[in-house]
């Protein structure tokens, strides 16, 4: 069994030409594969094929303050699950994992999310779920747990009967008022070559709404019941990956699984914990720059209050970074004093400007404890379906969200390489162009 699995995505939003039936070439049994949800590879079909790129990020862009919301409630230590994006639905930028799931293995595409920790998989007879299922009844080593079992204590929304034992199960709410209903079950995971014998999941029973991930969900967060909690001994508790860039018509980024090739060399900051949600990634942001200027913010409002939930969190499942509102207009006013207007608005983005002015935009810094991040154009703007516009891809919390937390997003992640160390408590940025 391998202690390092490479997982290779592809990650566009393609048009109706390259969006067909699954393509047999995709399949591999020598590697754990990541696409995104309207990638190549993927089985999903995208809301409207006839979208251009930048429509169909500005779409997913638009379902950002659901997640904000969400993640900003799980740092105020309200009872609630973080609203993975199930894709085709809400049209959230996802990543799917192939894993195969029972003995024998049935294939599903789950999506796989930083910001959550266990898995869910729709189960037969699940009502209100896709056509894609996992039989539980053919799997032969497939089992229910029940109340007394110690992973039934890490769940929240249990309902166990007051006397006796019954089955462990339990409701969630997800995503814009969608919710489920589930039993948590254990059997085999299968990703790339490595097995993981007794994998704890909820055996989906029931949905409301429409924002269910349709083949389930892989957490890769670092709570109890996350991938990393469950195969301890096998990962170490290290994984990384590489998001390639949106531009790319074919691209291909990497996931790996497991201390054995990672990056020797890479600049780490510390991995900041808070009691009250363990499962964020949270990191000590002390800075952003604009070119060679360094914002004046206060120090309060970056950083991190273990008790509130207020600082920064490094998140696959955001589309465009956000950041508390003082913090979000200091960028901006800065930002457009460097480059020449008229400023226009753009769905989610507020500063958008004739592309022919994006040579003077100025290079977007983050500082971190022990280490320096400086944006490339493509991971701090974005273009206009016509070419004519470029935008600063960043935004304000929503204005209905009292939110103390700033998120890191998947577009400022792109072409970097992020080592998340949860054993050394590091959290390591390197530049790596993986298209």
């Amino acid at each position: 069994m391998e202690y390092s699995s490479i997982i290779f995505f592809f990650f566009f939003f393609l048009s109706t030409s390259c969006i067909a039936a699954f393509d047999p070439s995709c399949s591999s049994d020598s590697d754990l594969s990541i696409f995104h949800i309207y990638g190549k590879c993927s089985p999903f079909t995208p809301p409207n094929e006839a979208s251009s790129w930048f429509s169909t990020v500005m779409k997913m862009a638009s379902n950002d303050p659901k997640r904000f919301s969400y993640l900003s409630s799980l740092a105020a230590q309200k009872p609630t699950s973080v609203p993975i994006a199930p894709g085709q639905v809400v049209n959230v930028g996802n990543y799917v994992v192939r894993a195969k799931i029972g003995t024998p293995g049935q294939l599903m595409f789950m999506v796989l999310d930083t910001s959550n920790d266990a898995a869910w998989i729709p189960c037969s007879g699940c009502v209100g779920c896709s056509s894609t299922m996992f039989d539980t009844n053919t799997s032969s080593t497939f089992g229910s747990l029940d109340c007394s079992a110690s992973e039934c204590t890490q769940v929240s929304g249990t309902s166990c009967p007051t006397v006796g034992s019954g089955s462990c199960n339990f409701n969630r709410s997800y995503g814009a008022a969608s919710s489920f209903s589930a039993t948590l079950s254990h059997d085999i995971l299968g990703l790339g070559k490595d097995a993981i014998p007794n994998y704890a999941f909820g055996c989906i029973n029931a949905v409301s709404g429409g924002s269910i991930p349709p083949q389930g969900l892989l957490g890769l967060g670092r709570g109890s019941l996350s991938l990393l909690s469950q195969t301890g001994s096998l990962y170490s508790g290290v994984f990384s990956y590489c998001l390639p860039s949106f531009k790319n018509y074919y691209f291909s980024g990497s996931l790996k699984l497991g201390p054995l090739g990672q990056p020797k060399n890479i600049k780490t900051t510390p991995l900041l914990t808070s009691p009250h949600r363990p499962s964020l990634y949270y990191v000590n942001l002390t800075g952003v720059s604009v070119g060679r200027v360094s914002i004046p913010l206060a120090p309060e409002l970056l950083a991190f209050d273990p008790n509130t939930g207020a600082g920064t969190i490094i998140d696959s499942g955001t589309v465009i970074t956000r950041f508390v509102q003082p913090v979000y207009t200091a960028i901006r006013d800065e930002f457009t004093k460097q480059v020449k207007g008229p400023f226009s608005s753009l769905g989610a983005f507020d500063t958008c400007f004739a592309v022919t002015n994006e040579e003077v935009a100025p290079t977007i810094s983050l500082h971190f404890s022990g280490l320096d991040i400086k944006l490339p154009a493509e991971n701090s703007l974005i273009h206009s379906s016509s070419g004519s516009l470029a935008c600063l891809a960043m935004a304000a919390a929503p204005n209905n969200v009292n939110s103390v937390l700033n998120v890191i997003a998947n577009l400022q992640q792109q072409n970097l390489r992020i080592l998340f160390d949860t054993v050394n408590s590091r959290l390591g940025i390197a530049r790596e162009l993986c298209n």
